[in-house]
């Protein structure tokens, strides 16, 4: 299965500016950590240098995953989801049924995850749970505290 990272276009120029900005400024100052570290001599024993290289290993690592999930990155467009289901982008409040608790969550492509905010994957097991709901159904989400079930309430854009 060929990989795909879903996202908004805003996140996928996120990511582009970032890529640039690393390929070029953040590129140039680990280059000169490195030609400055190398002015202090001996490299068997040069902490600076070795901090400089492992930078720049980290430089080089983070701009290969950039590449490669821009090169596999699929734009979801909002107008082209359907209305009245869960799906990217939607807003989804739910409630326990267990306990009552209420919680909205914004599901959205792996790259913009932010569980901490309420933002989910459509990835993540509460997300696949949610994926392709109505108003009114009823969910389990299989998490390592053992099955949760909620009630879907509200689908908003």
């Amino acid at each position: 299965m060929k990989q795909e990272f879903k996202m908004s276009r805003t996140r996928f120029d996120e990511l582009e500016k970032e890529l640039n900005f690393l390929k070029t400024t953040r590129s140039d100052e680990v280059a000169e950590m490195i030609k400055v570290a190398r002015g202090f001599g001996d490299l068997s024993e040069n902490s600076e240098y070795d901090e400089a290289k492992n930078e720049q290993g980290k430089l080089y690592s983070r701009i290969s995953e950039l590449e490669n999930i821009l090169l596999h990155a699929v734009i979801l467009e909002e107008g082209d989801m359907p209305t009245g289901q869960v799906t990217i982008g939607s807003t989804v409040t739910v409630t326990a049924t267990q306990g009552g608790v209420s919680r909205s969550f914004k599901i959205v492509g792996s790259q913009e995850a932010d569980a901490m905010h309420g933002i989910i994957s459509e990835d993540s097991p509460f997300g696949k749970a949610l994926m392709g709901r109505k108003e009114g159904d009823t969910v389990v989400v299989n998490a390592p505290a053992g099955d949760l079930e909620y009630r879907v309430d509200k689908i908003e854009r």
